[in-house]
């Protein structure tokens, strides 16, 4: 299958917490936001895709997921397993484990979006055993696990050194073909539209799932090169044991394919200062501006208290 490289114009629908009693900067940068996301409209690619679908989740956020082992997608990514977003709940209604599918994928730059499928006849078989699943991550209002890593610097960085700030955390790796930078890109539009005045209470932290490969000097160069070598982010690694065991405490699982691709979950988590999940972004159609957003007003909350 070739890619049907059509261009679609469209407005995204600008969400926010339901938070009450914001500070004027935080409705200001949701305001922002707003006209940023009308304003910012730009072509979305078509591909033609195929795969087996491996988990559907309708309840992770704004829009609902499926994980799709997919065969390769020239033009855009190799064969891996990855979830999707599925903004259209018929059409999440009609997708189940174990389905052979034939799905449109809309690539706007910013995330990757199932917009049609058709279930083939005869299902399939996604990968055995796998721990990659949506089911798995750490839920809202539940403790982050704690962590001592390694910076790109060299420097240790663990949580109890961040408690008191407001953390976004995400999970990469510098091989990533495409959904990681992707990531990073919009977390990068995030850190720039914080206020400056509130650039120490927020971290970000960026943690590698390929702590083998992902040295302080490849993280460093990742960081480099994405424009996210920035005051207040980190990008960790670490011993093998140690990364396994945060990633199993967020419920990132990672599967690793015989080509050297790692099939993981796209999720970011968002973590007040005592170490609690507060949110949960999963896939990557999450707003730069929400992000800063919700980042602001929690961040605003604890200069108040």
């Amino acid at each position: 299958m070739f890619p049907v490289h059509s261009k679609e114009m469209r407005i995204r629908d600008y969400r926010a917490l339901p938070l009450v009693g914001l500070a004027p900067r935080v409705a200001a940068l949701a305001l922002a936001g707003a006209l940023a996301g009308a304003l910012g409209c730009g072509g979305t690619e078509i591909y033609d895709a195929e795969g087996v679908v491996e988990e559907v989740q309708p309840d992770t956020g704004a829009h609902g997921q499926v994980v799709v082992a997919h065969e390769d997608i020239p033009g855009l990514m190799p064969a891996m397993t990855m979830n999707f977003d599925v903004a259209d709940p018929a059409l999440l209604a009609k997708l189940s484990p174990g389905q052979r599918i034939r799905f449109e994928l809309a690539y706007d730059r910013r995330s990757y979006r199932i917009v049609s499928a058709e279930v083939l006849e005869g299902g399939g078989v996604g990968a055995e055993g796998r721990r990659a699943r949506l089911a798995n991550l750490a839920r809202n209002a539940s403790p982050a696990p704690d962590f001592s890593l390694i910076d790109r610097d060299g420097a240790t960085v663990s949580s109890a050194d961040l408690r008191g700030k407001v953390l976004l955390v995400d999970f990469i790796y510098t091989r990533c073909p495409g959904p990681c930078p992707t990531l990073t890109g919009v977390h990068l539009e995030a850190w720039k539209a914080l206020p400056d005045d509130l650039r120490d209470r927020v971290r970000f932290v960026s943690i590698s799932i390929d702590p083998e490969h992902d040295t302080p000097e490849a993280l460093d160069a990742y960081a480099k090169a994405r424009g996210a070598d920035r005051p207040g982010w980190s990008f960790l690694t670490g011993e093998t044991e140690r990364v396994e065991e945060v990633l199993r405490g967020f419920g990132i699982g990672k599967v690793l394919e015989p080509d050297g691709e790692i099939d993981h979950i796209v999720a970011t988590f968002l973590v007040d200062p005592e170490g609690r999940i507060v949110k949960r972004y999963v896939g990557l159609e999450h707003e730069a501006s929400a992000l800063a957003l919700d980042l602001t007003a929690l961040a605003s909350a604890l200069g108040a208290g």
